[in-house]
């Protein structure tokens, strides 16, 4: 196959995943270990996961989505931050994560929302997949901690919700943030 060929085929196969999503992305129930891969197809919302079993009739129950309306931010639950262009949970991170991990165990009755965040930098889709997982390693780490997947919904805003304005790089190092919002069950 010829240079021409395969880099007009790998052009379309972009232009074809990348798509066009604005809607946050949104998973329940346990997520797999992120791979590191760009990956849009979690752009969209997910359908509801069969994630929780009666034991008393052994029927499977269909979860359904919390509204992420009905969340709010707690000052028990604090953010972490990332570095650019990564995912990985920095050391730092893993202390706040211990802390609410530790608030999360003795709350069993909150529910858990993760919001992925990014700085400005990078295309509306690269982002959108980036803030996932972002999310999605935070609710992994969580759940090496002990906390219950079921409990915790990701979604991610990419650079849709920045909670600072400014273009530099201190600015951007607060928009890198998973953030925590917790709902009463």
């Amino acid at each position: 196959m010829s240079t021409r060929t395969m880099v007009t085929t790998m052009a379309l196969l972009l232009l074809a995943a990348s798509g066009c999503a604005k809607t946050p992305a949104m998973t329940t129930a346990s997520a797999p270990a992120p791979t590191g891969a760009v990956s849009t197809a979690g752009a969209r919302p997910t359908t509801p996961v069969a994630s929780r079993s009666d034991r008393a009739s052994n029927t499977v129950q269909i979860s359904s989505r919390p509204s992420v309306k009905d969340f709010a931010p707690i000052g028990d639950v604090r953010d972490i931050h990332f570095d650019f262009d990564k995912y990985d949970v920095r050391a730092d991170a893993q202390r706040i994560l211990d802390t609410n991990a530790s608030w999360l165990k003795s709350h069993a009755n909150q529910l858990l929302l993760v919001e992925g965040h990014c700085d400005e930098r990078g295309t509306n889709e690269y982002n959108l997949a980036l803030g996932e997982r972002r999310a999605k390693a935070t609710m992994n780490y969580l759940v090496s901690r002990g906390v219950d997947a079921r409990r915790i919904t990701v979604i991610s805003y990419g650079e849709d919700r920045p909670q600072c304005q400014e273009h530099n790089e201190a600015c951007w190092a607060k928009n890198r943030r998973a953030h925590f919002l917790v709902k009463g069950e």
